[in-house]
């Protein structure tokens, strides 16, 4: 078995909310702790900067009246995601907020940093990195990381080419600490088959963007529930960096997504370039979605995936 940190341990449901940018907000992540998976979002999702304070705040208070009220069944811990890359001079304002206020999870991306590591582990919380290899992986913990997040092959947003089975053995061949799986995970099944593969937990995101907590247009949910893998596209093109995007979103922005040409990685760019930018207009989207066939609220979701899970649990010692 991993080694599970206190907060980890316990969880009502094996799955972290992966953090989505632009969509993911209060709302968004009190109803996934409530339902009983981590919440997550990014802190640039407060915008202007100022804003995070009232967010967090509102996450902090909601969660803990709630624990107040019902001691029996508390609230699933929260995170929040921390770009550390060169690009984000947001990173010193955020990560003192998250200081204030004692935020039990950090989830970093784009770089792994002793000192961003050392101040969580500082005020008590753990930090959860984003990698997509082996050699990534290593580095992460070498610089203080308490655990990894494997984004494999198919997963929405920045994603690895590196299948979920060679991932995880790969690392757990040498780390047995807190380890998530990323990658087309939609059902309770792939939940289980996810720890079947060695991680402990799993890692959703695209799933919880047709939500109605969750801040997306109308549209941009209406499009995830009519699509499935085949409208996927693999591109750097938008950010620098490959990750995975609606191809229906991509046509709509007057662009051929079977020609899309490649960027340079040294120019990233989170916000995108030009007239249409990533996220906001280009619609990063997962793998697995052809399981999504509404737009639900975050418990229902939830617990849809809770029932698939134990059913598959029961199946498989039959």
């Amino acid at each position: 078995m991993s080694r599970l940190p206190p907060v980890l341990k316990n969880l009502p449901f094996p799955v972290v909310g992966s953090p989505l940018f632009i969509i993911s907000n209060p709302k968004l992540v009190i109803a996934q702790c409530i339902a009983g998976v981590v919440g997550s979002m990014p802190a640039l999702n407060a915008r202007p900067a100022e804003q995070l304070e009232d967010w967090l705040a509102e996450i902090t208070e909601t969660l803990s009246a709630y624990n107040k009220a019902n001691p029996e069944n508390p609230a699933a811990p929260f995170a929040i995601n921390q770009i550390v890359h060169r690009s984000n001079d947001r990173l010193d304002h955020d990560m003192a907020l998250c200081e204030k206020y004692k935020v039990p999870i950090i989830i970093t991306s784009l770089g792994a940093r002793e000192d961003v590591n050392k101040a969580v582990q500082g005020w008590g919380g753990i930090v959860l990195h984003d990698v997509i290899n082996n050699v990534f992986a290593r580095k992460a913990i070498d610089k203080g990381a308490d655990g990894l997040i494997c984004v494999a092959a198919g997963a929405g947003g920045h994603a690895s080419v590196k299948s979920p089975f060679a991932m995880v053995q790969e690392i757990r061949e040498w780390f047995d600490g807190p380890l998530l799986l990323a990658g087309s995970i939609a059902t309770g099944r792939a939940v289980l088959a996810a720890q079947a593969m060695g991680a402990d937990l799993a890692y959703i995101g695209s799933p919880f963007i047709a939500t109605d907590e969750a801040r997306a247009v109308d549209d941009y949910k209406k499009m995830i529930v009519a699509s499935n893998s085949d409208d996927i596209v693999y591109s750097n093109f938008y950010t620098g960096v490959h990750g995975n995007y609606l191809k229906g979103s991509i046509i709509n922005a007057g662009m051929d997504p079977d020609n899309l040409p490649e960027s340079d990685p040294s120019k990233m760019n989170f916000g995108g370039g030009g007239e249409k930018r990533a996220w906001r207009d280009i619609w990063g989207c997962g793998q697995g979605i052809g399981a999504i066939r509404e737009i639900v609220p975050t418990a229902t979701l939830v617990a849809r995936l809770r029932r698939e899970y134990a059913e598959a649990k029961s199946s498989l010692c039959q």
